[in-house]
């Protein structure tokens, strides 16, 4: 009898069944770590966000609203449609106008007309006539009148601290400095159609137009003779803007109006301290102080010239930054409440800075200065 050999532990001939590992490699490639890109369940491939239509449609349409902002914001009337672009606003003497900083504080609007000399036959369309605002009868108005309320325009700024606000930044002084400013003016009356940049009130700012301004209108001037606030819409005023061309006219012209005799106050180099102003009531002439209300007014005789004469000018804008501006540009370095006998600029003026010691003389003031 044959005995077999005890077993080895180790197979003699082929395994029965399938191997223990795989017969052949993966399908797929061998795993990766976690954000390297591999894999059928890993990340998108990143690709650049300019090769997406959608990201570059809407990068576009940012960029085209961000230009025509730009546009808008540096146009020289701040987007309201009138600073420099050409068009000028026609604003009769009893109408408020568009966007009025307050009611009306017009008391007269009734001054006649005065028609300025012809311009010469080879002044261009567009040529901008300037006039003295010291030049005796250039404004007018009724003896022992103001034609202007200046305590009414006071209160109705008072009443609404964002509009004083507004008023404060075109007028170039601070908030709490309204009052003096307004009290510094002078209340007259327009005698010729008058060139002025006109700030209203919208949406919490002010808004920036050229216009005209019909002889009789009623306004408060500064010291050097300026235009500075229309008392029928409280709007402040501030020196008209240069224009490129004929510029065109929109809004309600009056019958006389005529762009030839339309011009552009200049500001004196000196303060004036007395206003000869004609009353077309009793059509006598009569003296006014400086920022007085008509309490003072004395009679005088007319002056030798009673037509204002005018030049060819051209508006000069204002100066920014620290440069220092021309006469008649608003200042934000000097308050008006502050007197100052000897100063030209027109924040320094105030109404009892240098009042005249008498009553105008016999003779015929071309305007009494400091």
């Amino acid at each position: 009898m044959s005995v077999e050999p005890p077993s080895s532990g180790r197979p003699t001939g082929p395994p029965s069944g399938p191997l223990s590992g795989p017969s052949q490699p993966p399908s797929g490639p061998p795993s990766q770590p976690p954000g390297t890109g591999g894999g059928d369940g890993g990340p998108e491939p990143h690709h650049p966000w300019w090769r997406s239509a959608p990201r570059v449609a809407a990068a576009a349409a940012a960029v085209v609203a961000v230009v025509a902002l730009v546009v808008v914001l540096t146009r020289p009337d701040g987007g309201s449609g009138g600073g420099g672009g050409g068009e000028i606003f026609a604003q009769p003497a009893a109408n408020t106008g568009p966007d009025p900083f307050t009611a009306s504080t017009a008391e007269d609007s009734s001054a006649p007309p005065v028609s300025p000399p012809a311009p010469g036959e080879s002044a261009p369309a567009n040529e901008v006539r300037g006039v003295s605002g010291g030049a005796p009868g250039l404004y007018g108005g009724t003896r022992n009148t103001s034609s202007c309320d200046v305590e009414k325009q006071i209160k109705f700024l008072q009443s609404d601290p964002d509009k004083n606000q507004a008023f404060a930044s075109v007028a170039g002084v601070q908030p709490s400095k309204v009052p003096g400013y307004l009290r510094a003016l002078t209340p007259v009356q327009l005698r010729m159609d008058t060139r002025v940049t006109n700030h209203g009130y919208r949406d919490g700012s002010a808004t920036t137009y050229q216009a005209v301004l019909q002889a009789g209108t009623a306004v408060l001037v500064d010291g050097h003779g300026v235009p500075r606030v229309r008392c029928a819409c409280g709007n402040p005023l501030t020196q008209p803007v240069a224009q490129q061309g004929t510029p065109k006219v929109t809004g309600d012209t009056w019958p006389s109006y005529n762009p030839a005799n339309v011009v552009v106050v200049q500001p004196t180099t000196t303060i004036i301290n007395i206003f000869v102003l004609y009353d077309p009531d009793d059509h006598d002439w009569f003296a006014r102080q400086r920022g007085d209300t008509g309490h003072h007014d004395k009679p005088t005789p007319p002056p030798a010239t009673p037509t204002p004469s005018v030049t060819p000018t051209s508006p000069t804008p204002c100066p920014s930054g620290d440069e220092t501006p021309p006469t008649g540009c608003p200042s934000t370095s000097t308050s008006p409440s502050t007197p100052s006998s000897d100063s030209q600029s027109p924040g320094s003026e105030s109404p009892g800075s240098t009042p005249p010691s008498q009553s105008p003389s016999s003779e015929p003031p071309p305007s009494q200065t400091s």
